[in-house]
């Protein structure tokens, strides 16, 4: 079911209560490890880790561009190559996939995702705090989600706009610990967030930080979606350069043929070798 509320199309995931048994399997892109469950299934998996006495886990996603930085920042890749849960957050992975002849993963993103975890959280009184994005955008997104789910538990909230390994950075950590949030939602953009979460996660008194990008702007109404038909068909990046041009020139006009050059590169190799 799609409704909007305060301008924000709401995707509300359906996602079963049962637990998850049994490990998800994996798909290989570019040597980085990237789940292959359905994204309701996924959502059951990391909100099971809650309690469970194992954590932090650490869940990321992958995209074209995060996969660009990861071939050029080792810290990035180490990152989520020891993640708990990696999953694909955009088409350009899944075209890969299929370019290297790899299972093709679902495609899991947040503005949609988003939905499903606050409705899982709500019902199981599992609580999260919101770290990233300009000031006030987080608290923005927490008015806008408890619009739909009321009960939500979100317990603290902190814009993104700190330096790593400075006294705010100590604060921020401070304070997620004094809230004690079960999940910690961190968005940042890459590789900043994964960095973050790399280094502090081991500090942090919680069950799963997630790195979740710019969730908080799309939910908070700050940045639109692209309409359907672009967003169904892998073009939603159309969009976002339309709306967004001078912070994302870069990423996507040199990013993406960069991505598509070393996916024909290694889709190559792969059918020479066999």
């Amino acid at each position: 079911m799609t409704t909007v509320i305060d301008d924000v199309v709401v995707h509300d995931l359906q996602v079963p209560t049962a637990p998850l048994p049994g490990p998800v399997p994996r798909s290989t892109i570019f040597e980085i490890p990237v789940d292959l469950g359905e994204p309701a299934d996924l959502l059951r998996r990391i909100t099971g880790w809650v309690g469970d006495g194992q954590g932090p886990r650490q869940v990321m996603y992958v995209n074209a561009h995060v996969l660009n930085q990861s071939h050029a920042i080792p810290e990035l890749r180490t990152a989520l190559e020891n993640a708990d849960l990696v999953y694909c957050d955009g088409y350009g992975v899944r075209l890969a996939a299929k370019a290297m002849d790899a299972a093709i993963p679902h495609r899991m993103t947040g503005a949609d995702w988003i939905w499903g975890l606050a409705s899982l959280c709500e019902s199981a009184g599992q609580s999260v705090y919101l770290l990233g994005s300009e000031p006030g955008v987080a608290a923005e997104a927490t008015r806008r989600l408890h619009r739909w789910y009321p009960s939500l538990r979100i317990v603290g909230t902190h814009h993104g706009y700190f330096d790593p390994d400075s006294p705010h950075d100590e604060r921020v950590v401070e304070h997620i610990n004094a809230c004690r949030p079960d999940i910690v939602l961190v968005g940042m953009g890459s590789p900043k967030q994964e960095l973050w979460v790399q280094h502090n996660a081991h500090r942090l008194d919680t069950d799963v930080v997630w790195t979740v990008g710019a969730l908080f702007d799309y939910v908070s109404g700050r940045v639109p979606r692209a309409p359907g038909w672009l967003a169904d068909n892998g073009l939603e990046w159309i969009f976002r350069l339309a709306i967004e041009p001078q912070r994302m020139w870069r990423r996507y006009l040199l990013g993406n043929p960069q991505f598509v050059g070393r996916v024909m590169a290694q889709a190559r190799a792969r059918h020479a070798h066999s």
